[in-house]
């Protein structure tokens, strides 16, 4: 088992940026990956970046160049910073821990991005 917990969404104005956490606890082993996920109000859960125990990186195209995924030298947390936030990048964000086929996900955390 793998129990995820977010934090950081927040209301943020377009053009700011936001930094959340996902921190994982229980069986961890390598190799997995983590990732965030995010949905809006009337859409489907999309991909928003992913980062692998052995470093290895993927990014939507509509956060390229605007988001950053990280992870922490423990590897059990990852981070998401995400810069020139816009309207349309609201949502609620969920953690993802995935093993050999295993999903795990986090609660979710709400990014609102209004003036």
């Amino acid at each position: 088992q793998v129990q995820l917990v977010e934090s950081g969404g927040a209301l943020v104005q377009p053009g700011g940026s936001l930094r959340l956490s996902c921190a994982a606890s229980g069986s961890i082993f390598s190799p997995y990956a983590m990732g965030w996920y995010r949905q809006a109000p009337g859409n489907e859960r999309e991909g928003v970046a992913t980062i692998s125990s052995s470093g290895s990186v993927n990014y939507a195209d509509f956060v390229k160049g605007r988001f950053t995924i990280s992870m922490a030298d423990a590897k059990s947390t990852i981070y998401l910073q995400m810069n020139s936030l816009k309207p349309e990048d609201t949502a609620v964000y969920s953690c993802n821990f995935e093993r050999f086929g295993l999903n795990y996900w986090g609660q979710g955390t709400q990014v609102t991005v209004s003036s």
